[in-house]
């Protein structure tokens, strides 16, 4: 079975700076590479790592995305002397040169292919590749944002070539929309492109109106270029994670990438003089987890911008940390974004036992003694009735609890906010929402493979989860369901992002299938295939929206509609 995280870095590339007064390029230093090592190694998080070896890219490998005229520039900067460097750096926005620029390029780009390489081979299955010079900005013909190969591009061209991959997912955090990705794939539809970036109208650089959210690519690409840009700053955890799970996410997931290439940024990270934007490292593991479940799992960081240097690299560092398995740590903050009953009648001898079994568990889960747990109940939901009040003694605060299938009895819910729950049923569910923690969501599709379920997932499940920051999560899954198994498996491998993953899974005894994947994606950690997707249909889009407009007035990470 593939596993392990693979990690990229060679000090070599920290042998260039600039060499004159720019105010526009001075936060580019070398630093930015040895600050995020360093802090790695604090962490001991570099021995848990498959270390690569770091090789130069070869010409051939550069002119699958660069022009040859501008490949010969970059090489003649090897000999130049300051005026010359300077003169030639200001051919171009926002770049320089040093004698030693066309070496750590090459080694920047190469180093990006053998990650690619890497995971892509089963060598490792996801990895971090720390890289100096950055490449998002760099377009076929030109330097630009202290870009001189486009790494992540080239890396993408790579992939299709040599491991003939057809569907390439690129994510974009860096806080600068990376143009120069945009345009070297605008009329491509085997790469699908999203960038949040910092825009405020098209007054913060690169300033191009190209990068405002009305750009969706051209010709065959048409609708594989995804800008959501900021018009403000100030944007934290809750925006990040509402605009992953509202409108990135739905479209990648049925997009169905066969490799996800971020150009990880940290400059959208807190105290990035660049950025100015308030998200915490920590935002960065919860992002990272869930872009682990495309692709199987094939997932490769690529480093960008980031020039706070104790920002960069505790971001850094939490991004390796969950690549690792690692449980992903709670939010911080306001999960805001921006706008401007138990029956203790058990007369059931076997579920009194599976209730019985149950119970020590639950002292574990709520005192971190173990990081979840599956147990198997001939009755879910009753056992999940006795589950939410057993962990309410024991000290949890925000229990969550997730009903699936035809359910005989709901855990008693009151309004002090320490319980909520959400039930999907299909045709037997007619309740409606009656208050802000409880809501129900009809889904009538059966249990198939493949269907549409991620739709609610994203734009409704998720969001209103990330809103109640639960302590534990209780989730009862009963035979008679409406969703797949592998609905069920993306659901909870999706919800380990909360509650620092604590959750108890009950089961009917017989659904074998839903036991086996869950416990792959809570047990083992096993990589899932978790795609295609299918649009859902009209009825289930009308069900879901009128559960949406009653719970969104009093949760606002539901506001946070795409259309």
């Amino acid at each position: 079975m593939v596993s392990g995280t693979a990690l990229v870095y060679d000090e070599e590339m920290m042998n260039y700076r600039l060499l004159w007064d720019d105010p526009e390029c001075a936060i580019e230093v070398p630093e930015r590479l040895s600050s995020s090592y360093k802090r790695l190694q604090d962490y001991d998080l570099v021995n848990r790592c498959v270390l690569l070896p770091v090789r130069e890219a070869t010409e051939e490998e550069i002119t699958l995305v660069h022009s040859p005229e501008y490949l010969d520039v970059v090489k003649s900067t090897q000999t130049m002397d300051i005026d010359e460097l300077k003169k030639t750096s200001k051919k171009y926005t926002a770049a320089y040169f040093h004698q030693n620029s066309y070496r750590c390029a090459k080694l920047s780009l190469g180093g990006t292919l053998q990650l690619v390489d890497a995971v892509m081979s089963g060598d490792a299955q996801n990895g971090m590749a720390l890289i100096r010079p950055p490449g998002h900005h760099s377009q076929r013909s030109e330097s630009n944002g202290f870009c001189v190969f486009n790494n992540v591009a080239v890396a993408a061209e790579y992939a299709k070539i040599k491991y003939k991959v057809q569907r390439i997912l690129i994510v974009d955090w860096d806080v600068h929309h990376g143009q120069g990705i945009q345009y070297i794939f605008e009329d491509d539809p085997s790469v699908l492109y999203f960038s949040w970036h910092r825009y405020e109208h098209g007054s913060f650089w690169p300033n191009l109106s190209e990068s405002d959210y009305d750009f969706i690519g051209k010709g065959r690409g048409t609708g594989f270029n995804v800008n959501l840009p900021w018009n403000q700053i100030g944007m934290g955890n809750a925006d990040y994670i509402a605009a992953f799970l509202h409108v990135l996410l739905p479209v990648a997931f049925e997009f169905n990438p066969e490799l996800v290439l971020v150009s990880a940024g940290y400059d959208s990270g807190i105290g990035d003089p660049e950025g100015r934007m308030c998200a915490t490292p920590e935002c960065f593991s919860h992002l990272t987890h869930m872009l682990m479940h495309l692709a199987g799992g094939k997932l490769c960081m690529i480093l960008e911008g980031g020039y706070h240097l104790r920002s960069l690299s505790e971001s850094v560092s939490m991004t390796v940390r969950t690549l690792l398995g690692d449980p992903v740590p709670r939010l911080s903050g306001n999960m805001t974004p921006c706008y401007s009953v138990f029956n203790q009648d058990l007369l059931n001898e076997n579920l009194l036992n599976s209730v019985g079994k149950m119970l020590p568990a639950l002292e574990k889960l709520v005192n971190r003694k173990t990081r979840n747990c599956i147990t198997l109940s001939p009755n879910a939901s009753l056992s999940a009735a006795v589950a939410v009040q057993q962990v309410l003694r024991l000290g949890s605060e925000r229990v969550l609890c997730i009903l699936i299938g035809d359910v005989d009895m709901k855990p008693e819910i009151t309004n002090d906010g320490k319980t909520m729950c959400l039930t999907i049923s299909g045709d037997k569910m007619l309740e409606k929402t009656i208050s802000q923690f409880q809501t129900f969501i009809k889904w009538k599709e059966g249990p198939h493979e493949g269907n549409s379920f991620f739709y609610a997932l994203f734009r409704f499940l998720l969001p209103l989860a990330y809103s109640y920051q639960p302590d534990l999560i209780t989730l009862a899954i009963e035979s008679s369901r409406s969703i797949g198994t592998k609905d069920i498996a993306l659901l909870t491998s999706l919800l380990q992002g909360l509650a620092d993953g604590a959750i108890l899974a009950i089961v009917t005894e017989a659904d074998k299938d839903v036991i086996e994947a869950l416990s792959n994606v809570l047990v083992s950690c096993a990589s899932m295939f978790f795609g295609p997707y299918k649009p859902p249909a009209k009825e289930c889009i009308q069900s879901l929206t009128q559960e949406l407009t009653v719970m969104q007035t009093y949760w606002s990470m539901l506001q946070c509609l795409a259309n």
